[in-house]
């Protein structure tokens, strides 16, 4: 059977949009004499739709538009997923399914078993799970269709698994001809070749191909990576799609030609993944430009080089902002920055309306020295006028903040913290220094200051960042620990870091979640990032001390 993955990029809630992608993508695979073409979990819907799916309208035009194309097929099957409704009293009413269409009408459908309900999922707040799943049949063959998660209850090679079924071993016990799994699969650091791992580990079990068609694309926070692939009954590959863009991958079941298997850097794909996202989240929510404040350190200028690599020079708006604090290098640095990419620039001196703004203070602040006050204004003027450029030229402001100042709360609420998107916000410092330098891998556009100087918000007179934070090698590894791999204050103190240290900066970030609430939206590339897959209260005691 000669099978087509189709790799696509659908929009949550635009069933139409996704169709006429859908059909699109169908017409390409049968050009080719596909006999069957694959496509990924809930297309029909966009993923993941949250509670646009207690909207019955949605529910009714998504089952309207799997009928549509039903109708639409000739030879050819059509695997799709969509969301369909479960009458069994007691239940939650909706299924995550799979329909196999073909000669005109829908031949098959399968629901989704395993619910995932952790960190960015939350499928069983809308979604039953499915009793038992049987192998679907199509031109003589027995296909073992299931949906994401089922395929992840493989304990040897993901021990965190939650799960006590396992939709693959009930599928394989069947006797199924080979395996297709449609998945919505979201990106983080490490997880194609954890996915490889566990397809590989189905494939042993079983001795059947495994074909694998993930999602790929930004939808608001997160990140689908796509790299379907497709393993012979060896376990070798036989086919790679492409990370980070369509792409329609082929699979014949009657002949395997092994492949080499393709590694990509993890900087290379943070930074693949990142550019996606913001281009999606830009397209999606209706913008076509975006602008930025520059600074002329490491964070800013990354976040500008992704930006331009992912709209184009055109569209990206860069905005100096000299204050009485600002040294000559951090404006040279940006101007540097802003030809070298080509983007257009402005410059907004911020000091008369400082100095007009610490008039107005004067008598309110009587007796009181400067202090973080009088730093935060800076920021916060800074953020009026970049929220105020946004408004009358219609750009997204992208806000430049790494995961390690958002961790610690070392940034001020309605000043840089403005903006529409947080594009590095789930980035480590240590990581933003290496996504530079993969940035400028072909040319330099980045100036080497803004790799060398000590990083500073430049708030007040030789200010840098480790006046108030710990060195970022220690804080990022701390961070890590903590957010990312769920240690507390005795286990990262076994790492080799001073007790004193790792309570101060967990309890920082424990006392910084009510500025992370008011954030933009953040990028995911990690396990844990803040936001969507972090659900911390902000009032909360020390349970620690």
């Amino acid at each position: 059977m000669k099978i087509a993955l189709a790799q696509i990029n659908p929009t949550v809630g635009d069933i139409a949009g996704n169709l006429r992608k859908i059909r699109a993508w169908m017409r390409r695979a049968e050009r080719q004499k596909a006999d069957l073409v694959a496509f990924p979990e809930l297309c029909i819907t966009g993923y993941p739709p949250r509670d646009l799916v207690e909207q019955r309208c949605f529910i009714d035009q998504n089952k309207i538009a799997v009928e549509e194309l039903a109708r639409e097929t000739r030879r050819m099957g059509v695997l799709v997923g969509y969301i369909e409704k479960n009458h069994t009293k007691g239940e939650k009413g909706l299924f995550n399914s799979a329909a196999l269409l073909a000669r005109g009408a829908v031949q098959a459908i399968r629901h989704k078993t395993l619910l995932p309900t952790y960190d960015v999922f939350d499928e069983a707040r809308h979604f039953a799970i499915a009793h038992g799943n049987d192998p679907v049949r199509f031109e003589g063959q027995r296909i073992g269709l299931h949906i994401c998660e089922d395929m992840w209850h493989v304990p040897q090679v993901w021990p965190e698994t939650p799960y006590h079924t396992d939709p693959i071993v009930h599928l394989g016990n069947k006797g199924v001809n080979f395996f297709i799994n449609l998945s919505s699969s979201p990106f983080h650091r490490g997880k194609t070749r954890l996915r490889l791992d566990l397809v590989r580990h189905h494939v042993n079990r079983f001795k059947k191909p495994f074909l694998f068609v993930n999602q790929v694309g930004g939808n608001d926070e997160i990140l689908f990576d796509g790299h379907s692939f497709a393993l012979a009954p060896n376990g070798e590959a036989i086919a790679q799609a492409k990370g980070f863009e369509e792409d329609l991958l082929w699979v014949d079941t009657r002949r395997f030609k092994t492949i080499s298997w393709r590694e990509t850097l993890e900087i290379e794909q943070v930074g693949e993944a990142l550019i996606m996202g913001l281009r999606d989240y830009t397209r999606k929510c209706g913008f076509q430009k975006v602008l930025l404040g520059l600074s002329g350190g490491i964070d800013s200028s990354v976040t500008a080089a992704l930006a331009v690599r992912a709209l184009g020079p055109q569209n990206v708006l860069g905005v100096l902002m000299p204050s009485p604090f600002s040294s000559q290098g951090s404006v040279t640095d940006s101007l540097t920055l802003a030809k070298n990419l080509r983007m257009k620039h402005t410059v907004l001196p911020i000091s008369p309306v400082f100095s007009a703004y610490t008039r107005s203070l004067a008598t309110a602040f009587a007796k009181r020295k400067p202090d973080v006050a009088e730093e935060n204004l800076q920021a916060r003027i800074r953020g009026t006028l970049l929220m105020a450029l946004s408004n009358k030229f219609d750009m997204l402001l992208l806000t430049t903040g790494n995961k390690s100042e958002l961790s610690m709360g070392y940034c001020t609420l309605y000043g840089d913290m403005n903006g529409g998107l947080a594009v590095i916000s789930d980035v480590p410092k240590t990581m933003v220094y290496k996504l530079g330098r993969w940035l400028n891998a072909e040319k330099a556009v980045i100036p080497e200051a803004s790799f060398t100087k000590p990083p500073s918000a430049e708030l007040r007179p030789n200010q840098t960042d480790q006046d108030s934070l710990p060195p970022y090698e220690v804080l990022d590894a701390i961070v890590e620990a903590y957010v990312e791999e769920g240690k507390d204050v005795e286990e990262i103190e076994e790492m080799g870091y001073p007790k004193a240290l790792v309570r101060k900066v967990l309890t920082t970030i424990d006392r910084s979640e009510y500025k992370r609430r008011q954030a933009a939206p953040g990028l995911r590339i990690s396990v844990k990032a803040f936001g969507i897959g972090r659900r911390m209260p902000i009032a909360r005691g020390d349970f620690r001390s």
